[in-house]
């Protein structure tokens, strides 16, 4: 049996101090609603609560399905890089980037290649180059083939969409098809969710039908996303049967907010091609806010 952990929406707290040139940006509105709104929520030891349980269940993998900054500043991701050492080795972490970790035009490049060890394909280059299209990337992990692909794009002000572009879509195809006639459970990592209505208009993944198309098309078995910080599931049409779509609560946010508190996603996959057993332990953050706790087991 194969362990899957899944997070998302880290958001690495505390924000450090910013200089004004990198204020005088889209960076100003992030930074007030960072003081006004998400200051009081991801804070305190909820991350590290999270993590701790994670290396007690001790998951074969983890996947972490972006939003790892709040504005993408050095220092942040410079931070991140500093956390992502300390939470394992590249080869058992896979990453795509979400939509604040390419929060300003710039942004994408220098995450993608601070942390590129982590979003490294086994068949990519060993360094990163701006002319190299690190997504989508496969990774072949026991049983279970990581596919990961990025909606990431710098956006306006007051807008947080991503984009699913035909260059990639037809990219994942390839990967899924291959991974699938090598006969694995094919798992997409994507950062927005790639449902209609699942999230307002001005913080939408264009492309949606388009993903779904190549979900269809190539083949997967599961799909996992953030981006919301809600705990869902979803599905979209696969060859055989329904491919369930599962978001996740940010593995920050404490309780008193508006959205759920930190959760985590457990899966364990077993079985063979044709007969693939899924099941989901969602673990999250206890009403005293001292533990993780399980509190719900789905199978799919």
């Amino acid at each position: 049996m194969f362990k899957l952990a899944h997070i998302s929406d880290i958001h690495l707290g505390p924000l450090p101090d910013l200089s004004f040139r990198e204020l005088a940006s889209k960076r100003i509105t992030g930074f007030v609603n960072w003081h006004r709104n998400r200051r009081n929520h991801l804070v305190g030891n909820t991350l590290n609560l999270l993590m701790d349980e994670i290396e007690r269940v001790d998951p074969d993998h983890l996947a972490i399905t972006g939003d790892l900054v709040n504005l993408a500043s050095s220092r942040e991701i410079e931070a991140v890089s500093a956390w992502l050492k300390e939470a394992g080795e590249p080869k058992n972490i896979s990453v795509v980037p979400g939509n604040h970790d390419a929060y300003v035009p710039g942004a994408y490049e220098k995450t993608i290649r601070a942390w590129y060890p982590y979003m490294r394909g086994d068949q990519g280059p060993a360094e990163w180059n701006d002319d190299f299209h690190c997504y989508p990337y496969l990774r072949v992990r026991g049983p279970v083939a990581l596919i990961g692909c990025s909606t990431a794009v710098a956006t306006p002000p007051f807008a947080a969409s991503g984009y699913f572009g035909s260059r990639q879509a037809r990219e994942t195809v390839n990967l899924l098809r291959a991974a699938g006639e090598a006969g694995l459970f094919r798992v997409v990592m994507i950062h927005h969710p790639p449902i209609r209505g699942a999230t307002s208009m001005h913080k939408r993944m264009l492309g949606i039908r388009r993903f779904a198309a190549t979900v269809t098309a190539g083949g997967a078995e599961l799909v996992l996303h953030g981006h919301t910080h809600l705990n869902t599931v979803y599905s979209l049409k696969g060859q055989i049967k329904p491919v369930p779509v599962v978001g996740i609560a940010s593995a920050s946010q404490g309780r008193g907010g508006k959205k759920p508190p930190a959760a985590f996603n457990l899966f364990s996959i077993s079985g063979g091609p044709g007969q693939w057993n899924l099941i989901r332990e969602r673990f999250e953050l206890t009403m005293d806010s001292r533990s993780i706790t399980l509190v719900e087991t789905t199978r799919f």
